[in-house]
């Protein structure tokens, strides 16, 4: 088979649509995260820390810039994404969770046989 054959056999595969489309969603979901971190979960905290804009929150060392503020930001967002992302995982698998049928007794050993035979043999006694 041909380079390109293999190729195409490759991205064919169900997987591989599965997680581009991941993909593309996990983009596109990170970017209502994002604006929802940033337009409204980051002003309710700097109104709670009395007006801190985490933004322009920085330190100069020399020349550079560290601008850690948005560095907490990111921070945050991870964090929601993780929680979102954790409350769906979690929600599909209680979907997927198949009952269990109880596991049917096994056929008891020779040993357990002749013991539950003496067994009998005593009560009948």
């Amino acid at each position: 088979m041909s380079f390109f054959g293999e190729f195409k056999a490759f991205a064919m595969k169900g997987n591989v649509i599965d997680l581009a489309v991941g993909v593309v969603i996990g983009a596109a979901f990170g970017k209502i995260v994002n604006s929802l971190v940033e337009a409204i979960i980051m002003p309710l905290v700097g109104i709670l820390l009395q007006g801190v804009d985490f933004k322009a929150k920085m330190i100069k060392v020399g020349e550079a810039e560290v601008k850690y503020g948005l560095f907490i930001q990111s921070l945050v967002e991870f964090i929601i994404i993780a929680f979102a992302i954790f409350l769906v995982v979690r929600t599909i698998n209680r979907f997927n969770k198949k009952e269990e049928a109880p596991a049917a007794p096994a056929e008891p050993t020779a040993t357990e046989k002749l013991l539950m035979e003496i067994r009998d043999e005593l009560k009948q006694k």
